[in-house]
């Protein structure tokens, strides 16, 4: 076999490590293009555009204070806010839009339903007192029976444990009631949290109760008098939606300061995969490197970066003064 000819040959087996390492990278890159689709959320796009949503009718005494947009489908029934049937109009106690039977709120409902659903899949649970008054609770699913009252006084807590994907999901088979001047708290987590109420027929916030999480009611929902939500939704499948000088938020807006980063309305924490299984998101620490930490850990990187190149040159000079040894 001749030079020209074991050339040839030895191009064909592999060439120099560096072509290796180009193919190597190929490989990768044709092997993640091939991943699967991506999970979604367990509220869908259209579904956590609405920080108010009914069925039968939305009912507001004002003044009250709506950050995302308010909706009911499929009747057009809004009271106490700008309305017109079919169409997204404007109101100053509303930073988004108000929509009245719009094709939006339609499919918000649809894909409340589908989260109502979804929620349900991950019970039982464990099961918790019907009084919640007092607890203190880690990320988990729990089942809370009904009872004359959920959240009878003080403050009922979440805590996350510094894991910022938390999720917390409370199975109500019946009713979700709070008592007046009530409290739910999440502490020690972050933007990736979320918190639902399944609740199986209709909830009732009490006057002045505090609340935080996303409550998904097959029936009514009842704001009380100075009832607030300042990380969550309101959302009601089959009935209507009553607000009472409340305030509301979609975006977490409003929140105290040292509330644990919360963000997008506590609607984290769960996926739904392609086959429509929810399960709960990995553990991610809530934690900020400190500054000095993320100075030395972007200059390793740095440096990571350029070794690689020059350990590719290297190691193509040797493997080419190996080859004129040979060939010599």
């Amino acid at each position: 076999m001749n030079n020209a000819t074991t050339h040839a040959f030895r191009a064909r087996a592999g060439g120099s490590p560096a072509a290796k390492s180009i193919l190597a990278l190929a490989v990768i890159g044709v092997c993640w293009c091939a991943a699967p689709a991506a999970a979604t959320p367990i509220l869908g796009s259209d579904l956590a555009s609405f920080t108010v949503l009914g069925a039968s009718a939305v009912t507001n005494v004002p003044t009250s204070t709506i950050v995302g947009n308010v909706g009911v489908w499929p009747t057009n029934a809004i009271t106490g806010f700008n309305h017109s049937p079919g169409v997204a109009v404007s109101d100053t106690q509303v930073t988004g839009t108000v929509q009245e039977g719009t094709t939006t709120a339609q499919l918000a409902q649809a894909q409340l339903t589908t989260a109502i659903t979804n929620l349900g899949s991950l019970g039982p649970g464990t099961t918790e007192p019907a009084d919640l008054a007092g607890l203190t609770l880690p990320p988990g699913i729990y089942t809370v029976p009904a009872g004359t009252t959920n959240l009878s006084a003080g403050t009922l807590t979440l805590n996350g444990n510094g894991n910022a994907n938390a999720a917390w999901v409370f199975l109500m088979p019946s009713t979700l009631i709070t008592s007046s001047n009530t409290v739910v708290q999440v502490i020690n987590t972050g933007s990736g949290a979320g918190v639902y109420w399944d609740v199986g027929s209709s909830a009732t916030i009490g006057t002045n109760t505090t609340f935080l999480g996303n409550i998904l009611a097959t029936a009514a929902i009842t704001m009380n008098t100075g009832a607030t939500d300042l990380c969550g939704r309101a959302l009601a499948s089959t009935a209507a939606v009553t607000l009472q000088q409340n305030s509301l938020s979609g975006t977490c807006s409003g929140l105290p300061a040292g509330s644990g980063g919360q963000s997008a309305g506590l609607s984290g924490g769960l996926e739904v995969n392609g086959s429509g299984q929810v399960s709960v998101l990995p553990y991610a620490s809530a934690t900020v490197p400190e500054p000095g930490t993320l100075s030395l850990l972007l200059l390793g990187l740095a440096g990571i970066g350029f070794a690689l190149p020059v350990s590719a040159r290297a190691a193509d000079s040797r493997y080419r003064a190996r080859r004129v040894r040979r060939d010599g």
